[in-house]
């Protein structure tokens, strides 16, 4: 049986760890929060030396930080470092030749499902790597992840995750938007939501997000502002890398970053919603 271990516990890593606790692979996991680590609701049995772990599992906002944690971490012949942040595939394939030199096997694996399919163990993963790798680490993969696409090798599945998460973000303003002017005409935006699940324009934005999230009166998303705004940025520097096109990519960044800079870093991202006409308005101002 592998041995595990967590190197994050927020709004996904905790529930990663729990899942693979209750497997009863777990056997380490740290956070630099101890209100976090407090928090996680893991076994007694679970202790903070993380690095000793078969396979040590970061849920950290980006491969920097996991090249940080690892500068001068004593690895052993045999580990799978598995990198689950939304990071840049260049970062990936630095990082994989850096440890491979102490005999340490790398995969980079963003997800999606959110913190509630991280909760539920049905997180969707976009792996780069060695087939034999990811399929050697599969029992603690399938604790956590519903579905798994190998797009590659190290790299390919952090440049899916830019990908994905490029198209959803802008899909998420964009119906927001849409939305803010529904709602402008005097029209019920739960009865206009209705409408696009019924046509051509329904997501899982219209689908999930506004009924579960926003309409709801919840207003929690699970993730902070200042966490998309990254991810675009990641996406705007892969886009420029590949000569384009970034239209989208870019203004969506651009609406993020301005919201960022407005002090809105640390609020939840279903408040965007009610701030896209001002977003908008900033950067129409700002071309002008």
């Amino acid at each position: 049986m592998i041995t595990c271990s967590v190197i994050g516990l927020g709004q996904m890593g905790r529930g990663i760890a729990r899942r693979l606790d209750q497997a009863g692979l777990l056997v380490a996991a740290f956070d630099a929060s101890p209100q976090a680590m407090a928090g996680a609701g893991l076994s007694q049995a679970v202790h903070e030396d993380a690095l000793a772990a078969d396979v040590v599992l970061f849920v950290v906002p980006s491969t920097a930080q996991i090249a940080d944690k690892l500068a001068d971490a004593p690895l052993r012949d045999g580990q799978v470092i598995v990198d689950l942040t939304t990071s840049h595939p260049d970062d990936s394939a630095a990082l994989a030749a850096r440890i491979a030199s102490q005999g340490c096997a790398y995969v980079d694996a963003a997800m999606t499902g959110g913190a509630a399919g991280a909760d539920a163990g049905k997180l969707t993963l976009m792996m780069g790597g060695e087939a034999q790798v990811i399929d050697r680490i599969a029992p603690a993969l399938d604790q956590i992840a519903q579905q798994r696409f190998h797009m590659g090798p190290v790299g390919a599945g952090h440049s899916m995750k830019l990908v994905h998460n490029l198209i959803l973000h802008s899909a998420f303003m964009a119906t927001c938007e849409g939305l803010t002017l529904a709602q402008k005409a005097g029209l019920d935006v739960d009865s206009a939501v209705e409408v696009l699940n019924a046509g051509n324009a329904r997501s899982f934005v219209t689908e999930v997000r506004f009924p579960r999230d926003i309409l709801s009166g919840t207003m929690n998303a699970r993730s902070r502002i200042a966490n998309l705004e990254k991810d675009l940025a990641l996406a705007s520097r892969f886009a420029e890398a590949m000569n384009g096109p970034a239209g989208y990519t870019d203004l969506t960044h651009r609406l993020l970053a301005l919201a960022v800079a407005r002090g809105e870093g640390e609020t939840d991202f279903s408040h965007l919603f009610e701030m896209a006409g001002s977003l908008m308005a900033g950067v129409d101002n700002a071309d002008s």
